[in-house]
């Protein structure tokens, strides 16, 4: 995501997060390959990386698969680890964990959003709202199915 959204706006200042150094090393060589150069890589949980900074959009793609799903062990699924795709009973528990630290990383008015699994769009929408975000919404993918879920954190709220 980080890559994607550096590449349309090559003068946009762009953090990138992950708990998994592997995973960060892949995406600098994506970096590297692609040419995209405004990009800053941290490891670490969500937002514990950012400590101490505000920005106008947090955009990611938390796992959101519940741990019990079948689909986890077919097709490409199978190759990809676990803590990258799984995230509790409900597939919730890395939604709930964004959804409470990014308030304290926005900017006034600033946006959240995040891909989700496509029958959590109204669970992610009351976790928004309950974190105090406004103007939530959710998108639906190019097959119509609710997957990607955003709200703004007012002013007063910070």
């Amino acid at each position: 995501i980080a890559l994607a959204i550096a590449k349309e706006r090559p003068h946009a200042r762009i953090v990138a997060t992950d708990a998994s150094a592997d995973a960060l090393d892949v995406a600098r060589g994506n970096a590297r390959r692609n040419a995209v150069a405004n990009v800053e890589f941290r490891h670490g949980d969500w937002c514990a990386p950012l400590a101490g900074e505000s920005f106008d959009l947090i955009a990611c793609n938390p796992p959101y698969i519940a741990l019990g799903d079948p689909h986890l062990g077919q097709g490409d699924l199978r190759f990809e680890p676990p803590s990258a795709l799984a995230s509790g009973e409900d597939g919730l528990d890395a939604i709930r964990a964004i959804a409470r630290q990014a308030p304290a990383h926005l900017r006034a008015d600033g946006w959240l959003l995040f891909e989700h699994g496509r029958e959590q769009a109204g669970a992610v929408r009351a976790l928004l709202r309950d974190a105090g975000f406004a103007d939530i919404a959710t998108e639906r993918d190019l097959e119509q199915r609710d997957r990607v879920t955003l709200g703004r954190i007012g002013a007063t709220r910070r």
